[in-house]
């Protein structure tokens, strides 16, 4: 039970990061006064979606001469890892 829900909510967090990042790379073309905050991309990032954020800011060519998101995406990663690999080992 508890794996589907952490499933589902991975998978929700993983969708609105998608969004949120295609959405910001659509207003730096086209809606400057409508841009989504960098911490805020880091934050849905921190909250789960960040391999799916990193995927898409690759296919979609956004943020990544930014050090802030091609050092600080992947170092959220690998703590995300080593908290599943953690409470995996708890359980």
């Amino acid at each position: 039970m508890l794996k589907t829900i952490l499933l589902i909510y991975i998978i929700a967090i993983s969708v609105i990061s998608v969004i949120v990042c295609c959405y910001d790379k659509f207003a730096a073309k086209h809606i400057t006064k409508h841009r989504t905050r960098e911490s805020s991309l880091l934050l849905f990032s921190a909250l789960g979606g960040s391999v799916a954020m990193l995927i898409t800011m690759f296919i979609i060519r956004h943020k990544t001469k930014h050090a802030k998101f091609m050092i600080g995406i992947p170092v959220i990663i690998l703590i995300q890892a080593a908290a599943v690999f953690f409470v995996l080992q708890m359980l």
